[in-house]
């Protein structure tokens, strides 16, 4: 089992909807990468911010006009890595093309060592309204595993600081390190709480092609926790973090009533968005389209006067159906299934045949007062399913 983060959705079949209302930017730098990692992102390389600045402004010019969104998410990589003076630009340039509505949710992401009292007040200056930080873990040993530059004090202190500049606070923590027992996870859980977070993201560790932990893996240095020894885990986050009021209201999320990812709920319900920087998916009117992963060559692509664009795709109206279903099933609510049809133009069971009755014979998945959903036991193995519904 695996419980994975989502920074990407996909295209629904209707040409032309509505002006997307979110954005997404990729910042792409961070102090280093961790072994597990496979986001696009540059190490070390910070004399390519400014170069960066100006392609981000090069690629928001050719938008035309501003475009007001009610969600903003700065994402990476370590959008806090960038200085307080480039952090200002970024806000400035970007703020310039995609207008706050009134209400809007502004997240950013952050690492524990960037933020202080001196960095906070500026996040919550330029309107950010959350901030999720990376804690990933407070036990020393495992966040040596991971390859983390910060201490479980640092997790703390940055949370404290933004408490007192009155934005959101969402943790995100990782679980099935090698190694790992139940103690330390539950340690993890608790000492999250104790924070008194208004989100918590929970991700099984996942060994990545192209990253250092999958070769590591490969040689036999890192061996993997079990299957049982995962599911403990994930059952305990969710009996914890139900237990203390949290929403379970996606396979990896947990919120407080009210403070949901608003953004993130737009790719799970496949609506339209915008998205910048190297790495960088967006749909827009039916088209998804990935800007060039590498940072280099994202910058040099822009400054040349070329377009950033290294895919652009759009799927057939059953494949999106398909992957509207993947999408929307992470979500515990599930999919209304005359919605579903009035949107796609398509009925699930007979798009799914077979699969579906597979897994609802299974007990892993429920069809009943018109919704379509994982059950308790479908939540647990989730990854198992989702292979049969993208298979025509």
């Amino acid at each position: 089992m695996a419980v994975h983060s989502d920074r990407s959705s996909v295209p629904t079949n209707n040409c032309k909807q509505q002006q997307p209302r979110s954005a997404y930017v990729h910042v792409p730098f961070c102090s280093r990468r961790c072994g597990y990692c496979n986001f696009s992102l540059v190490a070390n390389r910070d004399d390519l911010i400014d170069h960066y600045l100006q392609a981000i402004e090069i690629e928001l010019t050719g938008l035309g006009y501003p475009r007001e969104v009610d969600t903003l998410f700065f994402g990476g990589g370590t959008p806090t890595h960038l200085s307080a003076n480039a952090m200002q630009q970024l806000f400035e340039i970007v703020l310039r093309w995609f207008p706050l509505a009134t209400d809007s949710e502004f997240s950013v992401e952050a690492n524990p060592t960037n933020l202080s009292e001196d960095y906070t007040p500026l996040l919550a200056a330029a309107g950010v309204t959350r901030v999720s930080i990376g804690a990933q873990s407070f036990d020393p040993q495992k966040l040596k595993i991971l390859e983390r530059d910060h201490t479980a004090r640092d997790i703390i202190e940055a949370a404290e600081c933004v408490r007192r500049s009155n934005m959101d606070l969402s943790i995100d923590l990782i679980f099935g390190v090698p190694g790992e027992q139940i103690n330390t996870w539950d340690h993890d859980l608790t000492s999250a709480l104790a924070l008194e977070p208004n989100h918590v993201s929970i991700y099984g560790l996942t060994f990545e092609k192209g990253t250092t932990f999958y070769s590591r893996q490969l040689r036999g240095e890192l061996p993997p926790v079990t299957e049982d020894q995962e599911l403990e885990m994930y059952i305990s986050a969710i009996e914890t973090l139900t237990g203390f009021l949290y929403e379970h209201y996606e396979v990896s999320n947990f919120a407080h009533k009210g403070h949901r990812c608003r953004h993130n709920e737009r790719y799970w319900t496949h609506k339209n968005y915008y998205a910048v920087g190297p790495g960088a998916s967006r749909f827009v009117d039916g088209v998804r389209e990935t800007n060039h992963r590498s940072t280099t060559t994202y910058i040099k692509r822009i400054l040349n006067g070329n377009s950033p664009v290294a895919s652009r795709e759009q799927l057939s109206p059953a494949a999106s159906a398909r992957e509207q279903i993947v999408f929307g099933l992470r979500r515990l609510e599930g999919i209304p299934l005359k919605a579903f049809h009035s949107k796609t133009g398509f009925e699930i069971p007979e798009l799914l045949g077979a699969a579906l009755w597979k897994h609802l014979d299974a007990n892993l998945l429920s069809m009943d007062g018109g919704q379509l959903r994982l059950t308790s036991k479908g939540l647990l193995v989730s990854d198992c399913i989702w292979p049969d519904f993208l298979t025509e």
